[in-house]
């Protein structure tokens, strides 16, 4: 059977175990064509009213427009690469079935990234299609308020860039996720499908080096840009770099981190049976945990370390203008806050791609351990005690990715302040961390852990245990 075949029969069967990564694909288009068009539109707009500079201000509109669409992207690759990791996970006893009755590894595996190509495909259309949808919005408030925007072409080649990034990045999250297949043996359709435990994955030297190679390189690059930043702005750009490489081997080793992070949270949320299952499930499937945790590390991460650099961009104008007219001062810090909000509104919808990843690895990880939760159930767990269960591993996840992604954000906003800044300080820059930022984010952590639990403990409770055990 070919890996088309195979692909579409898994497709067609069970279309909806791909609906999140559907979303998310479309979510990451939708939002770098949207941003695109209005920038072409503003530009157009600059051009058409003889702004002064208009050639430069599409430049800068257009660069910042890509950058931020790298950073959705980003965001959902690793979402949709955690995605079909799980469902991977989840297929290991059919793998095994597939490789007894003669199909090989790599026709299994191509056969996921088809179904990531197919997945990738329609969501880039809908995504670019909606983008244009919400520019052609845009047009027509700015008109309706004397703004003379232009209309949005509908073939505009600039739509092409979320269209392709994103349609790629999905096929790519699929191969990668996909990785699984290659270590499934035809003996292990004989047993039920089991992660690999926290003692075996510290095992693997090579992508453990290979993340701790990243992490220490980014960490230099982090060093040089702040040095360079003592004479030039230009260092903001080398510590920008640093910083990409560091959080991705951050990400190759959030298997490692995450865990023990989660189980020592999980004790602090109770001694209940449903608390201590809670924590105990974060080491015993850690591989899981890491999946269901980093894509709120990330959004975290970016929103701190816009607010903390903008703070402590702040805090260095402050000191340097002692003296200036206040009107200055004032108006610098206004710049700075509106460019802070803009920037945070902007990174919040990575947050929201982050967001869908919980919930989606949560829910798949519901139905992949149904045999479990039906046990549980036929031992005397009540459909409360399953529900609470599962919250506590929501709401230790999203605790513990805060904690993780304030912390990185701190180091990554403070090293690009003093990157940019360092030229004008006078004297020691410490990070300036907002307080009120820390208690925002800590409720809406809360609010997150709750409502990324509904439904997959929704899910839990409506399965009889008889039904449960019966699952093959």
């Amino acid at each position: 059977m070919s890996s088309r075949t195979l692909a579409r029969s898994e497709l067609a069967r069970r279309p909806g175990q791909h609906l999140p990564s559907l979303l998310v694909t479309a979510l990451g288009a939708a939002f770098g064509a949207a941003l695109l068009a209005v920038s072409s539109m503003i530009g157009d707009y600059a051009a058409t009213t003889a702004i002064g500079g208009s050639a430069g201000v599409e430049r800068m509109l257009t660069v910042l427009s890509i950058l931020f669409l790298g950073i959705a992207v980003f965001v959902a690759g690793v979402v949709t690469t955690n995605t079909f990791s799980t469902i991977i996970a989840g297929r290991v006893h059919e793998i095994a079935l597939a490789r007894v009755l003669g199909a090989s590894a790599r026709d299994l595996r191509r056969s996921v990234a088809t179904e990531g190509a197919v997945v990738g495909l329609l969501g880039s259309v809908l995504g670019v299609g909606v983008g244009w949808a919400v520019a052609a919005l845009v047009g027509v408030i700015g008109r309706a308020s004397g703004v003379a925007l232009p209309v949005p072409e509908v073939l505009d080649p600039v739509l092409a860039v979320p269209l392709v990034a994103s349609a790629l990045t999905t096929w790519l999250a699929s191969w990668l996720g996909g990785a699984r297949v290659l270590t499934v043996t035809p003996m292990q359709a004989l047993g039920s499908a089991e992660e690999a435990p926290y003692d075996r994955l510290s095992r693997r030297p090579v992508r453990t080096g290979l993340a701790v190679l990243a992490v220490a390189a980014g960490a230099v690059g982090l060093g040089a840009g702040v040095m360079m930043g003592q004479s030039s702005s230009s260092g903001v750009l080398v510590a920008f770099l640093g910083g990409v490489l560091s959080f991705i081997g951050v990400i190759g080793l959030s298997r490692l981190i995450i865990p023990p992070v989660l189980r020592v949270i999980g004790t602090l949320l109770g001694r209940g049976a449903p608390a201590r299952l809670g924590a105990a499930n974060a080491m015993r499937h850690p591989e899981r945990s890491a999946r269901s945790t980093v894509g709120i590390v990330i959004g975290v991460t970016l929103i701190t370390t816009f607010v903390v650099a903008a703070s402590t961009a702040r805090t260095v104008l402050f000191a340097t203008t002692a003296g200036a007219p206040e009107e200055y001062v004032e108006e610098a810090s206004r710049i700075i806050d509106n460019v802070t909000l803009v920037f945070a509104g902007l990174i919040g919808f990575a947050v929201v791609i982050a967001l869908v990843g919980l919930v989606n690895t949560l829910t798949l990880g519901v139905m992949q351990r149904r045999r479990e939760i039906g046990l549980l159930r036929a031992v005397g767990f009540t459909r409360g005690q399953v529900r609470r269960m599962i919250t506590a591993e929501s709401a230790q996840g999203a605790i513990a990715a805060t904690a993780i992604g304030v912390l990185l954000g701190v180091v990554y906003g403070w090293s690009g302040a003093l990157a940019l800044l360092g030229s004008v300080s006078s004297g020691a820059v410490w990070p300036t961390v907002p307080l009120a930022f820390v208690a925002a984010v800590v409720v809406v952590t809360a609010a997150v852990a709750l409502l990324a639990a509904l439904i997959p403990s929704r899910r839990a409770t409506r399965v009889t245990p008889v039904a449960a055990l019966a699952v093959d």
